[in-house]
């Protein structure tokens, strides 16, 4: 089983095993990636970097399209900035 790495999204601490994606890490969470103009939470929805869906800022970097990053430990992310 691989070992689990903690980073924060919103503020709120979460595991999720080694190797993830930051996506998973906003899934895990229970956070929209992002909101739309109309309101309507946003997702991955192609999981290969294509569609920008899963737009978040990781450590700083905004837009980062979160499903073509790996979690690092101590990872800092902010959803719909």
């Amino acid at each position: 089983m691989p070992s689990a790495i903690w980073l924060r999204v919103n503020g709120v601490e979460v595991s999720v095993p080694q190797g993830s994606t930051v996506a998973v890490a906003i899934c895990v969470a229970g956070e929209p990636c992002r909101t739309s103009i109309e309101g309507e939470p946003r997702g991955p929805l192609c999981g290969m970097g294509i569609c920008f869906e899963c737009r978040a800022n990781i450590n700083g970097r905004p837009h980062a399209r979160s499903c073509q990053v790996l979690c690092v430990p101590g990872m800092d992310v902010k959803t719909d900035e």
